[in-house]
């Protein structure tokens, strides 16, 4: 099937699955797809290590484990995102530490992250925004100075560059999501990347309970291990956090077509661009660096016309034709939770000094910009939707004119 056909299923996906339902899930066969996806996803991202696992929030948080953050750390994240980010640190009984954001990238402010560290800081949390990678040798810089772990959060960037660089080879490791909207899916999954052994077989251990016979290339202990009544098979604390076989099958076939996936959405994010043309000095894209590939999870701008409100913009949109347009996240320290301290417990290895940090003011940008973006999908698999999509921005701009 053609990768023009109107579908982002057109590879090997059902015959990778039929290859593992034709296997009855033989546990003598192994991880076949999921070895075979690992090896497939790092081969891409030119690193030595990738290992799957069921979602890209569990890819954060074994992370964080495998460096061994928990109480009395912070790890320093952006507070414009998906709240799954927080989550993980959280999910580490660490502290989240909320810094500021660019006004024009939208992307965590090297200046600011500088701002938050302390003496307790132990990690910070880059998100590419959107698919646009942060301003990453600033921050590495901070890490280096500090000894910091620097997780890059791509779950919206596939194939995005820096400087030359693929986003997820700039950090000590990166994390990706195949949730159903992502640029590659298998329905839910995750991935995370790295170039450092040590890093890779403890992250291994946390998504594979904590085996002895795993690795950082090895995702299941075998038959003739647990035959052996002396054998111990858990060195450590882990989570049953693997991916699924059925899931790494569709996985591997999406992996093989990503290339064209990742150019689609590109291709859509360039049809809006051109119709924002002449309306550029009140809604306003996201900037994108010369030195930088932006990969388009969505298309975003900031409208910033004081007399027009973002839902009378949206509703407009629909009216003419639109499919609807997505708000940001509400700023995740923001949230009911935080402002509750409804954190499952918790909240009980938060200082009082940083949970008075939880409140509005703190990212002042970042507060600014969530009101007033304007997230428009990109996945859109025959261009002529697209077409019909970025003529209905038009026609909405030049209403409002």
């Amino acid at each position: 099937m053609s990768d023009n056909a109107g579908t982002r299923i057109y590879g090997n996906e059902l015959k990778y699955l039929k290859e593992v339902l034709d296997s009855e899930f033989r546990s003598s066969r192994g991880s076949t797809m999921m070895r075979r996806f690992e090896e497939a996803f790092s081969e891409r991202f030119g690193t030595k290590y990738a290992i799957s696992f069921v979602n890209g929030t569990t890819t954060l948080h074994a992370a964080l484990e495998a460096w061994g953050i928990g109480p009395g750390d912070e790890v320093i994240v952006p507070p414009l995102t998906m709240s799954a980010t927080t989550f993980a640190v959280l999910q580490a009984n660490a502290t989240p530490v909320f810094a500021d954001v660019d006004p024009e990238t939208f992307q965590i402010a090297p200046d600011s992250i500088e701002a938050k560290i302390t003496s307790k800081t132990r990690a910070i949390i880059t998100v590419a925004l959107y698919g646009l990678s942060p301003d990453m040798d600033p921050i590495m810089d901070l890490a280096r100075k500090h000894d910091l772990l620097v997780i890059e959060d791509n779950a919206q960037c596939f194939l995005g560059t820096y400087k030359g660089r693929i986003a997820g080879t700039l950090g000590h490791c990166a994390s990706f999501s195949l949730q159903s909207s992502k640029h590659l899916t298998s329905g839910e999954g995750g991935i995370v990347i790295t170039n450092d052994l040590e890093l890779a077989e403890q992250m291994r251990r946390v998504q594979s309970l904590g085996y002895a016979g795993v690795s950082a290339t090895k995702g299941k202990i075998t038959k003739r291990d647990i035959q052996d009544p002396d054998y111990s098979r858990h060195v450590t604390l882990g989570w049953n956090y693997r991916m699924g076989e059925l899931c790494c099958a569709v996985a591997l076939a999406q992996v093989e077509n990503i290339d064209s996936l990742v150019g689609k959405r590109i291709e859509v994010a360039r049809l809006f661009n051109q119709a924002i043309e002449g309306y550029e000095d009140w809604f306003i894209p996201q900037k994108v660096g010369n030195d930088y590939a932006h990969s388009y999870y969505t298309w975003v701008a900031r409208l910033e016309k004081p007399d027009i409100a973002w839902h009378q913009f949206r509703d407009r949109f629909v009216e003419l034709g639109g499919d609807g347009i997505y708000a940001a996240w509400q700023l995740t320290y923001l949230e009911p939770m935080f402002k509750e301290m409804r954190l499952l417990g918790r909240e009980n290895f938060i200082s009082i000094e940083n949970k008075s940090n939880y409140r509005e003011g703190i990212c002042p940008v970042a507060e600014r910009l969530q009101p007033r973006l304007a997230q428009f999908k990109t996945n859109y698999w025959n261009i002529d939707d697209a077409k019909r999509q970025a003529e209905v921005l038009s026609k909405t701009l030049a209403s409002f004119a």
